[in-house]
């Protein structure tokens, strides 16, 4: 470089200086790209009541409100999507052909609310330009064990060989095709009537294990489990087949309409699996739920993951900071998009560890997920979360990276 000359030098300078300014502007263009695509959204969950309506049997005008002021409040977040529960338990928050209205709405299933609330939440949600995700719960049935208070009429009230009590709870049965083809159904049905622009399925497939207790599929796996190895293999594949078949008939109904699911976020630890991550989870997915997560992935059954990195930075057991570079590791190539679940309900309560106290946990796992290029947004549980914003958690979020409204 000594004995370059002045011109010389100084056209070399300016070059470097042109590329370093080029490579500057191509990484903001694609900071903007993605945060212009990016999702920002929040789960609205009907179950129980947990966000909306606030409880049941309010008046249709008091229900309408409530959720205007949800979709409101994404907006002032700058958010982009909202996850409306709308079949929290084989029931329906729209008049489904399949199955009777819920009581989270009107505290007796089955009675018209008045209003319809999935077509109302779709138009409102477009009108103010955010995404509206319609969330189904597959298999679950009822939040208790006795199927004489379901309505009578009730698909599992016609067919009782369809239902497994567990845990307190009922279930619809993954391991009978019948059970896989209603509830596909049930849930293509709002596909076909309302402009939705996803089907969203949460984290249960089979039940989470309840200690002492049989999830008793005997009969069904003694008519279908001829082949397979085990019966962990077998319902296995039963999950596959639903997801697999859901996502092609999302397709056919109305193309556009993705497709996307939210599971637990470990699918296996490494000390089970190679392949899996450095946690030491106490629930797989792939063990104790029979939902093979990440091939869903790999094999592009599905448009969105949104697994539940509902864990700090360092937790040990599940450390975010392990497992958003594993996921993202999971999606590459495939052209499926991943979306992180965020613990917002964990922000300052007071029965979670230090790091939860803190209003910057959350910026903090948005900062480190940014340097992984697979990750295409957050998903922020739960709505009245959002709104109370106990320690500012949810506020700091916006301040520090949602400062530019997302398309």
């Amino acid at each position: 470089m000594r004995h370059m000359s002045r011109r010389a030098f100084t056209v070399a300078a300016a070059s470097v200086a042109a590329g370093l300014a080029t490579a500057g502007d191509a990484a903001a263009r694609e900071r903007s790209r993605r945060q212009g695509h990016e999702m920002r959204g929040m789960w609205v969950a009907t179950v129980v009541n947990i966000d909306w309506p606030s409880k049941p049997g309010l008046p249709p005008e008091r229900q309408r409100a409530e959720l205007i002021a949800y979709l409101d409040e994404a907006v002032r977040r700058r958010l982009n999507a909202v996850v409306l529960q709308v079949r929290p338990t084989a029931d329906a928050f729209w008049p489904s052909r399949f199955e009777p209205w819920s009581e989270y709405l009107t505290g007796t299933q089955g009675r018209h609310p008045g209003w319809d609330p999935l077509g109302t939440a779709v138009r409102e949600a477009h009108r103010r330009g955010l995404e509206l995700h319609a969330w189904c719960n597959p298999f679950r049935v009822a939040m208790h064990a006795d199927p004489g208070r379901l309505v009578p009429g009730h698909p599992a009230r016609v067919h009782p060989e369809w239902v497994v009590p567990y845990g307190g709870k009922l279930f619809y049965n993954p391991g009978l095709p019948e059970v896989r083809r209603f509830v596909q159904d049930a849930m293509l049905d709002a596909v076909r009537r309302y402009r939705l622009d996803a089907v969203h399925w949460d984290d249960y497939f089979y039940p989470y294990p309840v200690a002492g207790q049989v999830f008793d599929d005997d009969e069904a796996f003694a008519r279908y489990g001829g082949g397979f190895p085990d019966r962990a293999a077998w319902r296995r594949d039963n999950i596959d087949r639903l997801v697999r078949e859901m996502g092609v008939r999302v397709k056919k109904t109305r193309p556009g309409t993705r497709f996307g699911i939210s599971p637990f976020g470990v699918w296996r630890n490494a000390s089970t699996d190679p392949a899996g991550s450095d946690t030491w989870a106490g629930v797989q997915t792939y063990d104790d739920l029979y939902a093979d997560t990440r091939g869903w992935v790999t094999k592009r059954w599905i448009d969105y993951i949104a697994p539940q990195l509902y864990w700090h930075i360092g937790l040990p057991a599940a450390d975010y900071a392990k497992l958003v570079p594993w996921w993202d590791a999971v999606a590459r190539g495939t052209g499926v998009r991943l979306y992180v679940g965020e613990a917002l309900y964990k922000a300052g309560d007071p029965a979670q560890p230090a790091p939860w106290q803190d209003p910057a946990e959350l910026s903090r796992h948005l900062t480190y997920a940014k340097d992984f290029p697979q990750v295409r947004g957050h998903i922020f549980y739960s709505a009245k979360h959002v709104v109370a914003d106990r320690i500012g958690a949810m506020q700091r979020v916006v301040d520090d990276h949602y400062t530019p409204r997302a398309r």
